[in-house]
């Protein structure tokens, strides 16, 4: 059973970006938080390392106490399918159980609204408006050094920031994700979501804060015309799939063709899900694409000179021999995203199998690509 969170990632997201967006106004590019996190960004890491193990480890220690089978269970706690296999190495990183819930303690607010949904609230909160928080302390890092601002930090900042806004506008969706109904809340999640997320996706605007890159217009068509195709997939097949989940009946879905497994569950075979089994991961990648773009061909050195008063003063050149070699950071991202939703998806089908036997086979035998129609 999932948590009854209220579901308020979206407007609590837009009353911190609110919150900084009048911090800048007042103070401009040298706000505290814009400096603080620039000036301090290894012990930002370490603090959130620290956060999310001790999240790891408290959920792992309070799963223990899930009622067994048959106990009185009124708060339905359950174990995660793969979480406990008895390895406790395993167990503590993939997540043993499957959705910890924690009651707030205010007073005067109903039940329901003081119950946090951990994992939920650790996928949808700290870690993807941390990495737009990243991005934009880099933009001001920008502006302080260089006096302007590019054209690439922007669009890639916007790309991210969009991504991002209309996940957590969409946040009810999230509840009908692999994530949520069958993994575990461990430290690979928790690690995920506080660190890996905000700290190696600002690669590509924190290269640009120092290496400043203007695109042009038809860089920036470009982009936006690889964004807008990725959007189309990603948003159209998630919602798609959510409508169809909690409304079948309704008009935009109605259509869809299925088949219905023994266990009840509707596999739509219509669609976009009838393109491939996991065509939300093309357009997830595809997006991608945008934020790595805009650093163009990456690469730079430090040149030192000493001027007329003698102070040694650092410049930043991109040359031939290194035009390139920056790409290994700032498209990182984009390689590592592949391989994750090719790995997530090769999960994502063992566990589908082990759920539906043969239907899953007959499934796959009428949807036959995985990601990308007629290749893959």
């Amino acid at each position: 059973m999932l948590s009854a969170d209220p579901l308020t990632a979206f407007p609590s997201a837009v009353l911190i970006l609110s919150g900084l967006a009048l911090g800048t106004y007042v103070y401009g590019a040298d706000f505290a938080v814009w400096t603080f996190l620039w000036d301090n960004y290894v012990q930002v890491i370490t603090a959130n390392l620290v956060i999310c193990t001790a999240i790891a480890v408290f959920v792992y220690v309070r799963s223990f106490s899930i009622p067994a089978p048959g106990q009185l269970n009124p708060e339905l706690r359950q174990l995660a399918p793969g979480g406990h296999s008895g390895n406790a190495l395993y167990d503590f990183f993939i997540g043993r159980e499957l959705n910890p819930r924690v009651q707030l303690p205010i007073p005067f607010v109903s039940e329901a609204s003081r119950t946090i949904d951990i994992k939920v609230w650790c996928e949808m909160r700290p870690g993807l408006l941390g990495w737009n928080i990243l991005n934009l302390s880099n933009i001001a890092r920008q502006y302080r050094t260089y006096g302007y601002v590019t054209d690439s930090i922007v669009l890639s900042t916007a790309f991210q920031l969009f991504y991002v806004l209309d996940g957590l506008y969409m946040e009810p969706a999230v509840l009908t994700t692999m994530d949520v109904i069958m993994d575990g809340l461990g430290f690979m999640l928790s690690f995920g979501d506080m660190v890996w997320v905000p700290f190696v996706y600002n690669f590509q605007t924190r290269y640009l804060a120092v290496h400043p890159v203007e695109l042009g217009l038809k860089g920036i068509l470009l982009i936006l015309a690889v964004t807008g195709v990725g959007y189309s997939i990603f948003r159209g097949a998630n919602n798609q799939k959510n409508r169809f989940r909690t409304d079948p009946n309704d008009p935009r879905v109605k259509h869809i063709k299925y088949i219905e497994t023994a266990s009840g569950s509707k596999l739509m075979t219509s669609g976009w899900w009838g393109m491939a089994r996991h065509i939300n991961y093309l357009g997830d990648w595809l997006m991608s694409w945008a934020y790595s773009l805009p650093t163009g061909f990456a690469g730079y050195t430090l040149i030192e000179s000493i001027n007329q008063t003698g102070d040694v003063q650092k410049r930043v050149v991109q040359t031939p021999e290194v035009r390139g070699w920056g790409m290994i950071c700032t498209y990182f991202f984009l390689i590592y995203f592949g391989v994750l939703l090719i790995h997530r998806e090769r999960r994502d089908e063992e566990k589908c199998k082990r759920k539906y036997g043969a239907d899953w086979d007959r499934y796959t035998s009428l949807v036959r690509s995985r990601i990308v129609p007629g290749i893959y």
